[in-house]
């Protein structure tokens, strides 16, 4: 049985980590999301985000976690992250192993993939916001989350997260800032 929202926090208080939760509308596009980044900002300060859940062509599984505006190129993510081509994990596998569904990625998912399944990398722009922003398990709340207890929490799930540049400057699509 996957972790409940209640699961979540209690983890995320017995870490001594405090977050701060706002309750809002179902989410389920990049539009929708970005409507509502704007909406949170005063609110929610930090880095708003989008999760992956990627499979390469051997099995492997992916999380990539970035800024919502972030450009990641799926067709030559694969040798940053040295392995082989990527597509999308089908739902159904997200709900195996991360126990959401689509429209609910998040990195504290991580919290049911218990087996270590899966791959966390960070993208290195979004890990400058001392602050971040996730769904807690359900796409019907954001809790904001300071980037360092980020990383311990996902460590304190059997996790190493990996830091790598992932994405590319939405200006020019080369990746300069």
């Amino acid at each position: 049985m996957p972790a409940t929202r209640q699961d979540l926090f209690a983890r995320l208080a017995e870490l001594g980590i405090e977050t701060r939760t706002l309750e809002h509308e179902a989410v389920f596009t990049v539009a929708q999301s970005s409507q509502l980044e704007r909406e949170l900002a005063r609110e929610l300060p930090g880095g708003h985000t989008k999760n992956l859940f990627l499979k390469d062509k051997k099995g492997a599984l992916f999380l990539v976690v970035a800024l919502g505006h972030a450009q990641i190129d799926l067709k030559t993510l694969h040798k940053t992250l040295n392995c082989d081509r990527l597509s999308f994990g089908k739902p159904e596998l997200l709900m195996e192993v991360l126990g959401v569904p689509a429209g609910s990625v998040t990195p504290f998912a991580l919290i049911n993939d218990g087996a270590r399944r899966v791959t966390v990398v960070l993208d290195a722009d979004m890990m400058r916001h001392e602050r971040l922003n996730f769904h807690p398990l359900q796409n019907t709340a954001t809790t904001n989350i300071a980037r360092e207890d980020l990383a311990r929490f996902i460590r304190s799930c059997g996790h190493q997260p990996r830091v790598l540049a992932v994405s590319q400057s939405r200006n020019d699509g080369t990746g300069a800032r």
